[in-house]
């Protein structure tokens, strides 16, 4: 079963509770987690991670369910509107799975104290004891708000500043979740600034597509309250990945013709501000100036069974894939008839050579936002802000039917889009040469 519907397909969806606006009418609105009377909406979580929950059967599963219910119930309970755990047993989940959010919440605990906020049921923003001297060699001096499980050096583990209060104050964190992409504000200070966060239950992996909020608690009293989530809409959270690092990017499409664009014009539309191959058509659709390395990013969107890619490098003539340094495929992966493809034909993936990750894609119909980075041989691939693919092809070898790529050590070229007689939609496509 997929990670991302375990929890929803075993416990009961929250129930319905009170609304609560953001300051800017543009912004999704935040939903109640916890009611401040009882633990609705929550269970306790069994220990394992999800990879090997998922892999339990019914059965095992709802033993252990069983077991996570009765030490939760000794260890946590609702005081005066406030989620309390005694510094013991196990960790408290939503009952719903999350993908694209902004959670908020308040927290305050004792000396002594070490916790954290699981996102996607993967540990954590850390919360520390931030005088405890014993901690100081694994970061606890550093402050709270960091993402302390992600590798040594890695972007986000150690927070930007020390924004902790004293004990017995209340601590108010904001998380901002878009892939793998997290933002971190603790008492207002940015601690984390658009990290990716790593997937501790398998680093090779990326963090996973949702999954529930936990809070972790062990060597101390922690109270929570106000704890409220606001899902991102696809747009909101393309919007967000679109706002990081923009300085230096230009538009190459206009959202009006195709001036600045060469090869198979007549293949193509603009519909609705959106570059759109004609179904039926395809062939390769560039632009006028070529790149060396570069960092592009476009939101494009696949009809059912859609299929197009992204032309690196390319040529005006010839097939990108091969002629090309590559074609990075753009499929609905999902489709019925694409079940028996090779791993190196589906989205994300350099045709016939590196495959990407699959399961990132939103549902078909929706926008999808990517960005790809192309430095030397070297090609990086971030869906919905998760990287799915990160490879070198010059170390590649073997290829899809033993047909080699000539074109894959190719310096500079054109970018564009190589269609397959799919109406794949293109916008917001903009490039920064690096």
């Amino acid at each position: 079963m997929k990670l991302s519907r375990m929890f929803a397909a075993t416990f009961v969806a929250v129930s319905l509770i009170s609304m609560v606006p953001f300051a800017s009418a543009a912004d999704p609105e935040l939903v109640t987690l916890f009611n401040g009377q009882n633990l609705d909406g929550w269970h306790g979580q069994p220990s394992g991670g999800p990879i090997k929950l998922a892999a339990l059967s019914k059965a095992d599963l709802a033993t252990k369910l069983a077991a996570a219910k009765a030490d939760a119930e000794q260890h946590w309970s609702v005081e005066n509107g406030e989620l309390v755990n005694d510094g013991h047993g196990v960790y408290l989940a939503t009952d719903r799975d999350y993908r694209d959010f902004d959670l908020r919440l308040e927290y305050k605990t004792v000396a002594g104290a070490d916790s954290g906020i699981y996102l996607k049921a993967t540990p954590q923003v850390q919360i520390w004891d931030t005088t405890d001297q014993t901690k100081f060699k694994l970061g606890a001096d550093k402050g709270s708000g960091g993402l302390w499980n992600n590798s040594a050096g890695a972007a986000g583990k150690d927070p930007l500043v020390l924004a902790d209060r004293p004990f017995g104050e209340w601590n108010e964190v904001r998380v901002l979740q878009v892939g793998a992409r997290t933002s971190v504000w603790l008492n207002g200070k940015q601690v984390v600034d658009h990290a990716i966060m790593e997937n501790y239950w398998d680093r090779e992996q990326p963090l996973f597509v949702s999954g529930p909020i936990e809070l972790q608690t062990h060597g101390g009293e922690i109270r929570w309250r106000n704890i409220q989530i606001a899902e991102l809409s696809p747009e909101q959270a393309n919007a967000k990945l679109a706002s990081i690092n923009s300085d230096g990017f230009e538009s190459v499409f206009n959202g009006t013709d195709l001036s600045g664009w060469i090869g198979a014009t007549d293949n193509y539309e603009v519909v609705d501000g959106a570059i759109r191959c004609k179904k039926g058509k395809g062939g390769n659709l560039l632009t006028e100036k070529e790149y060396g390395d570069f960092v592009a990013r476009v939101e494009f969107r696949l009809p059912p069974g859609g299929n197009n890619g992204l032309a690196i490098r390319a040529m005006p003539e010839g097939d990108t894939a091969y002629q090309g340094m590559c074609e990075l495929q753009v499929l609905d992966s999902t489709s019925p008839k694409y079940a028996n493809l090779d791993p190196r034909q589906y989205h994300g993936s350099a045709y016939g050579m590196a495959a990407a990750t699959r399961g990132y894609l939103r549902d078909v119909g929706q926008w999808n936002y990517q960005e790809v980075t192309v430095k030397g041989s070297t090609i990086k691939v971030e869906l919905n802000g998760t990287v799915i693919l990160d490879t070198d092809l010059a170390t590649i070898t073997e290829y899809l039917a033993d047909r080699a790529h000539p074109g894959k050590d190719r310096k500079v070229g054109h970018f564009g889009f190589a269609g397959h007689g799919d109406a794949v939609e293109f916008r917001q496509v903009s490039v920064k040469s690096l």
